[in-house]
């Protein structure tokens, strides 16, 4: 087996691996099938792309996003690395040539999209030439999670990537994705007919990264508008179309640089505001979940969902896209009560397009996750904790890095009002009648609606007694029972309250209920704390380093557009911030730069010694 470190160092810079790639790249090596879960910002693309440059033959790669593999190449030939891409953006005799250069042996990795790759022309007809000339090292499956029906992002074509194994039953699969429950993994494997695979699962904890949620108020668009004043490039996810318009209008008429991007653009406008992004030619992009997959933006330094997300497990992968250069991130949340019913709006939707009739598995699904990224978002412990839990990770807290590991939150009392609820429920039981929230609500508070009269529960003896709440306030305690096993509901179709053996314990006064009082919109200051656990701080604004650095990423946006790349493909900002800490002046020095590897060295070390030289000299 070829020295791996060395290895590294030549073709990517780096004198160490993070944690987990090694042991990934050494089964690749050895032709095992493997599935890796490395979370964003991970590593996970350099866990094939090494065993590539160190395996006879050419690695496929099948990618779901044009963007998401010419991103990709240009990373690769930028550090000197012969590869290709196959899809729909060539013209004319371009895909010929880089087929022709694949026979030849001038090409180690090929990414193609899943279509390409099974048609019948090209999986029949080029790859056994392609394994007779020059061999193929192995398929590499990225974002496997689309062949699964239970994950964030199916895509039916990958369904058909286990023909690779009947036409290439020597070939090894690697599949890598950066999220997936127990439940998805176990499918990956099934639908890739992976046979025997390593499993790899990382640890999905992204510690660089700050989380925090608050209540929308008059002051939530304030808040905003101070995040994106303070620069940094940032993304806000909206659920709506209207929002991310309305939105965008808004934030440019107070002077911030911001682009839209969601379906209902055409597919330039959205291919250049995507690009405008990139290359730091603008700092905000507003858009709809539609917008991220495809994007290997690695300084992204802020994103805020405007609205509450439909999983936990997209709020994860959306908010994962702050940081991925392993720099200090904030992600922040923002929900209330109007999320809650346009969420739940939604789910009543989803129905047979044909009959009407609703998709009960569908709807039970939707408020499976909606129910837990309301833990999420309601949750008085560690924000931490609860994501990862969702994987399958333990993590006790407290992180150091949420907001409430490192604010005070207030726990209030509300045993009794728990207790209303509860024993209204039960009095309806014995009446054989059940009900949803709302209506259990309304007997709370008093209402006087037509079906509570007629129902004659005006004469249930709790009927009135939590008048002083609002409804959102009895919503937010039917939730937080919920969460906390307290109450029970259906999910047939109609969800009505039902109580449980924990209901009893707290309407024998032998359980509390207790639930963290909502903070106030206006607590947003972090300072330090907002940086994570194991974060490097940053250099303070205004100093010497700081100079410097901001000295060199002027140098390489200028060295970005000559090339027409995206200024994280010259250099990553941590790359920028070793050589302002180092200031290394002679080639041998930079050479140590960590991301300065044999191609970087030879195309850029000449300049930017230049560049610290100068600075040096003027300090």
């Amino acid at each position: 087996m070829p020295l791996l470190l060395p290895a590294l160092k030549q073709h990517f810079g780096f004198d160490s691996f993070r944690a987990g790639q090694e042991a990934i790249v050494r089964d690749a090596l050895n032709r095992r099938d493997l599935l890796a879960i490395m979370p964003t910002g991970g590593g996970k693309s350099l866990c094939f792309q090494l065993p590539a440059l160190l395996m006879p033959g050419v690695m496929i790669v099948v990618s779901p996003l044009i963007a998401l593999m010419q991103d990709q190449v240009r990373l690769l030939a930028d550090n000197g690395i012969p590869a290709t891409f196959l899809n729909s953006s060539l013209k004319g005799g371009e895909a010929s040539e880089r087929m022709g250069a694949l026979l030849r042996g001038e090409i180690k990795l090929l990414y193609l999209a899943p279509e390409r790759l099974l048609m019948t022309d090209f999986l029949e007809g080029f790859l056994p030439r392609l394994c007779e000339a020059q061999g193929i090292s192995g398929f590499t499956i990225d974002e496997a999670h689309c062949v699964s029906e239970w994950g964030h992002d199916f895509r039916p074509e990958y369904r058909q990537m286990h023909l690779l194994r009947r036409h290439f039953p020597e070939v090894p699969v690697f599949a890598f994705t950066a999220t997936a429950t127990v439940r998805v993994r176990a499918d990956i494997v099934k639908q890739l007919a992976l046979a025997e695979p390593a499993i790899h699962v990382a640890s999905f904890d992204r510690p660089n990264l700050f989380y925090s949620v608050a209540p929308k108020s008059s002051k939530t668009y304030g808040a905003l508008l101070t995040q994106a004043k303070k620069g940094g490039a940032g993304i806000v996810y909206c659920l709506s179309r209207k929002r991310v318009d309305e939105l965008t209008a808004r934030l440019q008429g107070d002077g911030i640089a911001a682009l839209p991007y969601h379906a209902g653009l055409d597919a330039e406008m959205r291919r250049r505001n995507q690009e405008t992004f990139i290359r730091d030619d603008v700092g905000l992009m507003v858009a709809t979940v539609a917008f991220g997959m495809g994007i290997n933006k690695p300084d992204v330094r802020w994103v805020i969902h405007y609205d509450l997300p439909k999983s936990l497990e997209g709020y994860y992968q959306e908010a994962g896209r702050a940081g991925r250069d392993g720099e200090p991130a904030q992600c922040a949340l923002y929900f209330g009560a109007g999320d809650i019913h346009t969420a739940e709006f939604l789910i009543a939707q989803k129905v047979h397009p044909a009959t009407g009739e609703p998709l009960l598995d569908e709807q039970r699904n939707a408020r499976q996750q909606l129910r837990q990224v309301l833990d999420y978002a309601e949750t008085s412990a560690c924000r931490r904790s609860v994501q990862l839990r969702y994987f399958g990770e333990d993590f006790s807290g407290p992180c150091g890095a949420c907001d409430n590991c490192t604010s005070q939150r207030v726990v209030e009392d509300w045993t009794v009002s728990a207790q209303q609820l509860l024993s209204t429920v039960a009095r309806l039981a014995k009446l054989n009648q059940r009900f949803g929230a709302g209506h259990i609500i309304d007997i709370l508070r008093g209402a006087k609606t037509e079906k509570l009269i007629r129902q004659n529960h005006d004469a249930i003896s709790t009927y009135g007694l939590g008048a002083e709440k609002s409804t959102d306030e009895w919503r937010h305690l039917v939730r937080v029972l919920k969460h906390q096993g307290v109450l029970e509901e259906t999910q047939d179709g109609f969800p009505v309250l039902m109580l449980n053996t924990a209901s009893w314990i707290v309407l024998r006064g032998l359980q509390k209920v207790e639930l963290a009082a909502v903070p106030k919109a206006e607590r947003v200051k972090r300072e330090k704390k907002s940086r994570g656990r194991n974060a490097v701080d940053a250099p303070a604004m205004g100093s010497a380093e700081d100079q410097l650095f901001q000295r060199l990423r002027a140098l390489r946006k200028k060295l970005a557009d000559e090339q027409g790349v995206p200024p994280y493909v010259v250099f990553a900002d941590a790359a920028l911030r070793a050589m302002a800490a180092q200031r290394p002046t002679t080639l041998t020095a930079f050479a140590a730069i960590p991301g300065v590897g044999a191609a970087k060295l030879a195309h850029y070390g000449e300049t930017f010694t230049t560049e610290i030289r100068a600075a040096l000299e003027t300090a």
